[in-house]
């Protein structure tokens, strides 16, 4: 996670040199990814909506025919922290606030494929590094499900019937950069409102829609002793970031201190108050989407 690990000392310009899946930063403490909290990601209460997955939140055409999958080879990649592989469709509705209520978690290994009937890219598990692997349902087509792609920005993936059970996914969170806002809602309604920093020149925060992946305990003293939301968004650029961070995800935290708030000063991320993150934590469970606007139309009522 690209986390701008300044010092309490120096509050600019020092970067940050931790990421999820850069080994040889695991003597450090500082590989967040590595230490995803698996009993944090799999709440007991979980709304498992069906085992075959037909979402009624997605718009499909029950006359439509559905494509055979073509068989998957045991070579393909498997997705994983690391940034996703290549070949997967751009999100059309990529900048789309509406809600997404659904969510897919595999149940087993499942192919994932470039379109109905099409190409299949990669395969997604049913965990991410020992992390239980949700994706929020974007899109259904031809009685195919297309689900935000993991490690990778404004992407899709779209998966045959089975395999797959669907979750229901009560909350949602828009960021709005250029306000420097973060609003949780809950089944479409605004909850609560928090100022954040978000991300510096060259490094800004990825717009489009995303989902929380997992999380994690803070890497050190400076994220105020709260737990991290990675994202599964990365760096839009990732040679911009310090070469620590090459590889790194998005992530929502906190800091050890607010006087940056409301300003661009992080790696990418996004971060917020203790309260707030305390509350997102408490409430707001993986899987759920994570969009990020310039700026709403008009701002919500708890702004």
């Amino acid at each position: 996670m690209p986390f701008d690990r300044k010092t309490p000392y120096r509050r600019r310009g020092v970067w940050v040199a931790a990421a999820i899946g850069v080994p040889a930063l695991l003597v450090t403490a500082l590989l967040v990814g590595q230490a995803l909290t698996p009993s944090s990601t799999a709440p007991a209460d979980r709304d498992v909506v069906a085992a075959d997955p037909t979402p009624s939140s997605v718009e499909q055409s029950p006359e439509e025919p559905i494509p055979p999958a073509a068989p998957a080879p045991d070579g393909l990649p498997v997705v994983d922290y690391d940034p996703a592989p290549g070949g997967f469709p751009a999100d059309p509705f990529s900048m789309d606030v509406t809600p997404l209520a659904d969510g897919a978690h595999p149940t087993r290994r499942i192919a994932a494929y470039d379109a109905p009937g099409g190409r299949p890219r990669a395969f997604l598990e049913p965990t991410i590094r020992g992390v239980e692997l949700t994706m929020p349902i974007a899109q259904r087509r031809a009685g195919w499900t297309a689900v935000l792609l993991p490690s990778a920005n404004r992407r899709l993936a779209w998966l045959p019937p089975g395999g797959f059970e669907t979750v229901a996914l009560r909350d949602q969170i828009v960021v709005e950069r250029k306000v420097h806002r973060l609003t949780w809602y809950r089944a479409g309604k605004a909850v609560r409102s928090w100022e954040v920093s978000l991300g510096q020149s060259g490094q800004e925060t990825p717009l489009g829609r995303t989902f929380i992946l997992g999380r994690t305990p803070p890497p050190e003293e400076v994220y105020g002793g709260v737990d991290i939301y990675a994202l599964g968004s990365v760096p839009d650029d990732p040679e911009s970031v310090p070469s620590g961070l090459r590889g790194a995800h998005i992530g929502v935290h906190t800091w050890h201190n607010d006087d940056e708030l409301g300003e661009n000063t992080t790696n990418g991320c996004i971060r917020l108050t203790r309260s707030g993150q305390r509350e997102l934590l408490a409430e707001v469970r993986p899987g759920s989407s994570v969009v990020v606007v310039d700026q709403l139309a008009a701002p919500p009522p708890t702004a």
